[in-house]
């Protein structure tokens, strides 16, 4: 594979750059560069410009405000987009539930939540994980039971990211608990999150944020209208949608961002007569990131896009796994290069912004190897479907 772009993909590039630049809202990019938390409605303002623009689902079908580009084109795009700062688009609406209820959800579904999702007017959250049921995730215990023309739900799931700001949620549920597999049984139900019986509590995680949250389920009635493709499908649909989130998380261009504001950082650092940077061990390990992540960025344009009638190509896998592992490594590095001032937190005028955020930006990210598959499930799978190795 030549890494040189061809003259058409470089004009893509150009104009994506372009927007991103000098047409997106400067004030969003100027958050993200200061290391700032958007709040919810920056968010979904800055979905809703992206959307406006056709920029923020394109790889849904045309017909709801997909591309009709190449896997290299959503590469340059997903690139361009982290590398100039722009909020990317709600992964919960772009890249997991979107495709799901476009590739496998009626007309109806369709009509009524696509063109809300893709503008994040609808903001939704993933109800997959439970106690017990994580990277096991077909050990999961909530129920649906069908009553009339409703399922009534009750359980729990837990580690379910930003659902104190969703307005909905996409959840794996038990329909068939006497089903002979445990994937077997499972649905993929819509359930608004204002519905009665509906609790969120938030769990304070290790950087002392409040990312994460517990719901809970007691009779929650949910119209059978909002299931998506068929009942006690909902393991084939999850795999779909795990396999895009797979291909998503290996974030390329924000990596590569993160690795331009490190070396500046770097050279900020002094180390005897020069600066951190110029430290042989400390050039090495930059040198080191940066090779596995040209190597990342060549298997991430090869593998997007190649899920076909629901089955996600097992090198996401790959993706998954040495995208998240990099991650960390990079953020590692930034603590290194922190030093002793990564241990400010609270007094932020007496060290630089980057590096009273370096620890707890590393803290938040241990959980890249777990999200979306952990780390061991991920090897798992490229043992069985890509080595063809039997337990």
């Amino acid at each position: 594979m030549h890494r040189r772009l061809s003259a058409d993909d470089s004009a893509f590039q150009q104009r994506l750059r372009e927007y991103f630049t000098t047409t997106f809202p400067q004030d969003l990019r100027d958050k993200v560069g200061a290391g700032e938390k958007l709040g919810p409605e920056d968010i979904r303002r800055s979905q809703a410009a992206l959307a406006e623009a056709g920029l923020a689902t394109p790889g849904w079908p045309t017909e709801w405000g997909g591309q009709d580009w190449t896997a290299l084109q959503k590469h340059i795009w997903n690139t361009e987009l982290q590398a100039a700062g722009v909020p990317p688009p709600l992964p919960f609406n772009a890249s997991m539930v979107g495709p799901v209820i476009a590739t496998f959800g009626s007309q109806e579904l369709k009509q009524r939540f696509l063109p809300k999702t893709a503008t994040a007017e609808i903001w939704w959250c993933q109800g997959f994980s439970e106690p017990g049921a994580g990277s096991d995730l077909a050990s999961l215990r909530t129920t649906a039971v069908r009553d009339g023309d409703v399922y009534v739900v009750n359980g729990q799931k837990t580690w379910t990211t930003l659902a104190q700001h969703a307005d909905w949620m996409f959840a794996l549920v038990r329909t068939d608990p006497a089903a002979p597999k445990k994937q077997a049984g499972i649905s993929f139900l819509l359930l608004d999150m204002r519905s009665e019986g509906v609790t969120v509590r938030p769990i304070r995680t290790l950087d002392g944020g409040q990312e994460v949250n517990e719901v809970f389920f007691d009779n929650v009635r949910v119209p059978a209208d909002q299931l998506v493709g068929e009942e006690n499908k909902g393991w084939d649909y999850a795999k779909f949608l795990l396999g895009n989130e797979r291909v998503g998380v290996a974030n390329t261009g924000l990596v590569k961002r993160w690795l331009v504001e490190l070396k500046e950082h770097a050279r900020q650092v002094r180390l005897g007569d020069g600066t951190l940077l110029d430290d042989p061990g400390t050039a090495a390990r930059f040198a080191d990131l940066e090779s596995r992540l040209m190597a990342l960025e060549l298997t991430v344009v090869r593998v997007s896009g190649t899920s076909e009638d629901g089955r996600p190509n097992p090198a996401s896998s790959i993706l998954k796994l040495c995208g998240s592992q990099l991650q960390q490594e990079v953020l590692e590095l930034a603590v290194d290069i922190s030093g002793p001032m990564g241990l400010v937190w609270d007094e932020l005028d007496s060290v630089p912004a980057w590096a009273a955020r370096s620890v707890p930006t590393y803290l938040n990210y241990r959980k890249a190897t777990i999200y979306g598959g952990s780390s061991e499930v991920q090897r798992g799978i490229v043992a069985a479907t890509i080595l063809g190795l039997k337990g």
